[in-house]
């Protein structure tokens, strides 16, 4: 649980909310809806918490064998596995931004922020008409882009679960199997994945939030002493998400800077990408980063974010990282209103974003 919405926020008005907030009482507010008993963690089962399936998101992944990095050692995994998720619990007080982990089948205990939450979903291919793209999102863990269909080594990508693309025309290999060609959005190349991986964005997916609600009306606090992005219409907040600001590595400070900014640019996909990830601290290559939302013309944005899960400390370069669902969230909820078949929506004006120290 990395969001809250309304009614879960209507319990309390603005100024109360923020009491409780700064006092700690909702400092907790994404950790699964369990109880601590006599020391002893209570699990909560699927599918009310957790989806039934978590990528290994590190070279190496430690299993313990209680919620806790001072544990035994269970098993190491290496990036990509794919494990079952049984379970979500609260462990120790290390690390405190996110003390959530879960329990991987019946081997042991994997922290969180190591995992991503994902699923196995195969979708029926889209039929293209000429001259039309469509938006579509990976709906399994993983899937490798190829720059050619029928040569399967010549990987150029591997694209995660919740990534978002455009898909310009289906191809099919020589075995017959459809797979969807999809432009790249900031270099002059395209490659190839198999359809069945990606499930067809759809309009009312993209739907506007409180539509009705003023352009005066919304407003967005984003607290990097709490790493938390809360939503208000009016006085009164409507949704909550912890986030990922800007944070300072070995090549450089890329810290998040408080001011007020406005959403006045949106992508439903953007290919980031800056320096080299093999030589550099600081360097990335992130193709279909989801619902992105900016909020400067240098590119700091709300956006969705596959490859992490450890929400709650500075770990980006400058931009704020938000669960794929959240981002999603404010993407709809922002003005202004992104257009279905858009991909790049520009204006003037958009929702007031206070970031504040």
């Amino acid at each position: 649980m990395d969001t809250l919405f309304e009614p879960w926020l209507a319990f309390c008005s603005r100024r109360a909310f923020l009491r409780h907030l700064r006092d700690g009482a909702l400092g907790l507010f994404w950790l699964p809806l369990i109880e601590l008993s006599q020391g002893a963690e209570k699990l909560v089962t699927q599918p009310e918490i957790t989806p039934d399936l978590g990528r290994t998101l590190r070279d190496t992944v430690e299993v313990y064998k209680k919620p806790s990095f001072s544990a035994d050692l269970v098993k190491t995994y290496p990036r990509d596995t794919v494990l079952p998720i049984t379970a979500a619990t609260v462990g120790d007080q290390n690390p405190p931004h996110n003390r959530v982990w879960y329990l991987l089948g019946n081997e042991g205990y994997a922290h969180s922020g190591a995992i991503q939450p994902v699923a196995q979903q195969l979708n029926p291919p889209l039929t293209l008409p000429p001259r039309t793209r469509r938006l579509v999102e990976v709906t399994v863990p993983f899937t490798d882009a190829l720059w050619n269909p029928d040569r399967p080594r010549d990987v150029a990508y591997r694209l995660y679960y919740s990534a978002t693309f455009w898909v310009s025309k289906v191809v099919l290999d020589r075995a017959g199997s459809p797979w969807y060609r999809i432009p790249d959005d900031i270099w002059d190349y395209h490659f190839y994945a198999r359809a069945e991986h990606f499930r067809p964005v759809e309009p009312q997916d993209l739907e506007p939030i409180s539509p009705q609600i003023l352009p005066a009306g919304k407003r967005i606090e984003v607290r990097l002493a709490d790493q938390v992005v809360i939503a208000y219409e009016g006085d009164r907040p409507v949704f909550m998400a912890r986030t990922s600001s800007g944070a300072r590595f070995a090549s450089g400070d890329y810290s998040t800077q408080p001011g007020t900014f406005v959403t006045s640019r949106k992508r439903p996909s953007r290919h980031m990408a800056a320096g080299s990830p093999a030589t550099s601290s600081s360097g990335y290559d992130l193709p279909g980063v989801p619902w992105v939302s900016y909020l400067t013309e240098t590119g700091v944005a709300f956006h969705g974010t596959y490859w992490h899960n450890d929400y709650g400390r500075p770990r980006s370069h400058g931009c704020l990282n938000l669960s794929p669902s959240a981002a999603r969230w404010i993407y709809r909820w922002t003005l202004p209103h992104a257009p279905y078949y858009e991909p790049l929506v520009m204006e003037d004006s958009g929702t007031r974003v206070d970031v504040m120290a």
